[in-house]
């Protein structure tokens, strides 16, 4: 299972991509961890890929993560006498609490949390933002609005809300159940949609407990604004440009892209690029020019992983997707300028001695044209440390915890590896070269840099380099 490439990719599972030959066919193409739309799939469901992916999880012999993608609230007008109506560019159109049938002057908005909040001359975005309108007055039971842009509305659409704060937090009485849902059947990431501000995550954190991982999508202004407290309560981020580019103008979203992307990498947390990478593949077998260079991008720009979305969940060529953003990670990584970016981005490390064992790893590695980074880690930490350098060599992530393997799936050129504690540090090293050899990161006479924590099975105290070279029986020596 041993990739050629650094970053990650995550495919999203669903109608063209449920049984159990699909998720092995995809995992042979590319994919490193497996998406469960909470939106769409029900527990039953849900608890039946998670078996299926456990179950090439064994026969392959080698960890996969699992995310669970919770919906969110979905915040929506109600429904029309005629099922829709024609607006005009500057007429008025009221939201309120009737929920009486619509029509071309008002529409039932069954969200007293946004009746109470919006304010005049914030935006209000309907139906992805095709139809545009502008809160003129608000008495809190009903908003008086101008239309901007647009000319129709129908039934239930969307509302977005780039200008306004809402009191309500990110998880609804659904994502509660579906939380708890996914938690029994141990997943490993759990994604929260529409996150406004730290605090949406500290429900979650209280629920989860650590039993899995926690990722905040981005994909509102007003987490952009208060990126670096979300990044700080969080496990990883990812930039959710579907959402993002409704509610934040379209050109401003690849910048807040590599804005989000360099800020997590300085602090050391996992980020995913999502939606709309190779969109045209749900209905094509190849992806057009424009979508490459969107993906090599994330690429270039040092993203941990980047997702498939419908492209593998519900199109016509999943397989082929995978496989051509396999392709283009692979080419990007090897083009001579990929390094060069990658280097001029890379942060100073912080006063740790995990940090700087990690950099100090690096350093040696690339210097001594070291074939691999192997680092034993419990909890993970140590292997985010070593990614956080983005070194040249691969990193061989060891850990006798299964959870924190599959965790690390998601992590920028981590190999996971699943094996023992270490009984000593002869142990520790003939383990590590041992690995390195069986996965084909090296051959004998190779040498590999080991990092690990003394005295041994201690959490978080990686304070130890040991350069080893592979014997002709795959053993360490020094």
């Amino acid at each position: 299972m041993r990739r050629n490439r650094k970053v990650k990719i995550l495919a999203t599972l669903g109608p063209a991509s449920s049984d159990e030959a699909m998720i092995e066919r995809l995992l042979t193409a590319g994919a490193d961890v497996f998406r469960i739309n909470m939106s769409h799939a029900s527990h039953d469901l849900m608890r039946t890929l998670v078996a299926r992916i456990r179950s090439v999880e064994k026969k392959v012999g080698h960890p996969i993560g699992i995310l669970a993608d919770l919906q969110g609230p979905k915040l929506r007008v109600g429904a029309f006498a005629d099922k829709s109506v024609a607006l005009e560019v500057g007429q008025k159109f009221v939201l309120d609490d009737n929920a009486a049938p619509g029509d071309a002057t008002r529409v039932h908005l069954p969200h007293p949390e946004i009746l109470k909040s919006v304010e005049p001359g914030h935006r209000l975005l309907i139906d992805d933002g095709r139809l545009q309108l502008k809160a003129l007055e608000n008495d809190g039971k009903s908003i008086t609005c101008e239309v901007v842009a647009g000319s129709k509305i129908s039934d239930r659409k969307g509302v977005s809300l780039p200008d306004t704060d809402l009191p309500m937090g990110a998880l609804t009485e659904k994502d509660r159940k579906d939380l708890d849902a996914v938690l029994s059947a141990d997943v490993d990431w759990i994604a929260l949609s529409f996150i406004q501000r730290p605090e949406d995550l500290a429900e979650v954190r209280k629920v989860a407990r650590g039993r899995a991982l926690l990722l905040a999508k981005i994909e509102k202004p007003q987490a952009v604004k208060r990126l670096a407290e979300i990044i700080e309560l969080s496990d990883a981020l990812m930039v959710a440009r579907g959402d993002l580019g409704v509610e934040m103008p379209l050109e401003a979203v690849p910048g807040i892209q590599k804005q989000i992307t360099r800020a997590c990498r300085r602090a050391g947390k996992p980020v995913v690029v999502a939606t709309q990478m190779l969109e045209s593949m749900i209905s094509a077998p190849v992806p057009t020019r424009a979508e490459v260079s969107d993906v090599a991008t994330a690429v270039f720009e040092g993203a941990d992983a980047i997702m498939l979305s419908a492209e593998s969940a519900a199109g016509d060529y999943p397989v082929e997707a995978v496989t051509t953003m396999n392709s283009i990670a692979t080419q990007v990584e090897r083009d001579p300028t990929y390094s060069d970016i990658i280097n001029a981005q890379r942060s100073e490390p912080e006063a740790t001695g995990a940090d700087a064992i990690s950099m100090a790893a690096r350093q040696i590695a690339e210097t001594l044209n070291l074939s691999a980074i192997i680092t034993y880690t419990s909890s993970g930490t140590t292997g985010l440390r070593a990614a956080r350098e983005r070194p040249h060599v691969p990193i061989i992530a060891l850990s006798p915890v299964v959870e924190t393997a599959r965790r690390l799936s998601l992590v920028w050129g981590t190999h996971c590896v699943v094996t023992a504690d270490a009984n000593d540090l002869d142990d520790m090293v003939d383990r590590a070269c041992r690995i390195a050899y069986e996965e084909k990161f090296a051959k004998p006479g190779d040498r590999v840099i080991i990092t690990a924590g003394v005295p041994l099975r201690t959490p978080g105290a990686t304070n130890m380099l040991r350069i080893a070279y592979i014997g002709s029986d795959g053993l360490g020596g020094i």
